[in-house]
């Protein structure tokens, strides 16, 4: 490889909107003439990406539309996928199969990992009572059921091809550790905190508190809900999803659920909340570092990937996954004991720049 740029290929799962497309994005700055493979990539992200993105007949009719139940053939599709001009592929891959696919001689395969397979691993047990498939959800827990060793084994035996592991967390190393029994180092994604680093809003100015998310059964913004509406604190509930409807119905009449809150707007919610609230146990957590790059603190559940990031003076921690839990937390939290610059200034460390210079460091090495 001397005298000449190292070759990079980017491989992802697949490419429709979210934190892990964020990794490919910055990647692709990173390394703007590398191929991108994916499963499935929408037109909007196709196009975002420079139409750098090779995919196959998983992106069509009728694939694309049974995405969810199609696994196994997304496995097939990327062990023929050809590396062999390639210095190094970096998979994206968490949910998904792309650390499925096959490099040899001096290609080598550094996997990006956002978690071992959630259905598989850690999560078992929370996706085979809520699939998240709607209607499908029967379909969905019978196919786990029927599948999930096979799919174990060969999620493991792809684990032991990868080269080498990046963990976006000090969770996620934990769980990459327990479940494929392989070392990694600590990458944390990048957050383009510089979107939100120019609202500046003292602490006496705020009022409130504020969570931001998919609305699904593992997020438990529930807990949020309930703890909010017991203490009649006020509190903005933005996002959507399968728990929506839900969440309205358990709310009391302080908490609120704006619509449509755009990408430009999100940055003034924030800023002008006191806290933000965090009852998942993510893998790493994206918003809540948004929040603290306008200055706001989190208040978050001791678990999982905030564990990286909250610390004694950017938030304060609830030791149980419950709304009482959070209750007490809520009690005793002091907004003025908290400073918004500092809060900034520590959110800086998980900057897309950040990133970009350790995995280029990394891959160099």
């Amino acid at each position: 490889m001397a005298g000449r740029p190292v070759r990079v290929a980017i491989v992802a799962d697949w490419i429709i909107g979210g934190g892990a497309e964020r990794v490919v994005e910055a990647l692709h700055t990173q390394y703007p003439d590398a191929p991108i493979y994916a499963s499935y990539c929408s037109p909007q992200w196709q196009q975002k990406l420079d139409n750098k993105v090779v995919t196959g007949y998983l992106q069509y009719w009728p694939f694309s539309a049974l995405r969810k139940f199609v696994g196994i053939l997304r496995i097939q599709w990327y062990k023929k996928l050809d590396f062999s001009n390639f210095d190094v592929v970096i998979t994206c891959t968490g949910n998904g199969e792309a650390k499925h696919i096959r490099t040899s001689g001096k290609t080598k395969h550094v996997s990006y990992c956002f978690t071992p397979v959630h259905y598989y691993w850690r999560h078992y047990q929370t996706y085979l009572q809520n699939p998240g498939f709607g209607p499908f959800n029967w379909l969905a827990r019978a196919g786990l059921q029927l599948l999930l060793e096979p799919l174990k084994k060969k999620d493991y035996q792809a684990a032991q091809k990868v080269d080498e592991f990046i963990a976006i967390s000090t969770h996620i190393q934990k769980d990459i550790k327990q479940y494929y029994h392989r070392d990694s180092t600590v990458i944390a994604p990048p957050v383009n905190v510089d979107r939100f680093a120019s609202v500046n809003q003292p602490m006496n100015k705020r009022n409130g508190f504020i969570t931001v998310g998919r609305q699904t059964a593992v997020k438990h913004t529930e807990v949020i809900v309930d703890a909010c509406t017991r203490l009649e604190l006020p509190l903005t509930v933005i996002g959507n999803g399968p728990e929506h409807a839900e969440l309205i119905k358990r709310a009391g009449a302080t908490v609120s659920f704006p619509e449509r809150v755009s990408d430009e707007a999100l940055p003034e919610y924030l800023a002008n909340a006191s806290a933000f609230l965090f009852a998942s146990e993510e893998d790493f957590g994206i918003a809540p570092v948004e929040a603290m790059a306008c200055g706001t603190p989190v208040i978050a559940y001791k678990a999982g990937g905030a564990l990286d990031y909250v610390t004694a003076e950017t938030g304060i921690f609830f030791d149980q996954q419950t709304d009482l839990s959070l209750e007490a937390t809520l009690q005793t939290f002091i907004p003025a004991s908290f400073s918004p610059p500092v809060i900034r200034k520590h959110a800086q460390k998980f900057s897309t720049d950040r990133f970009l210079s350790a995995i280029q460091k990394h891959i160099e090495s």
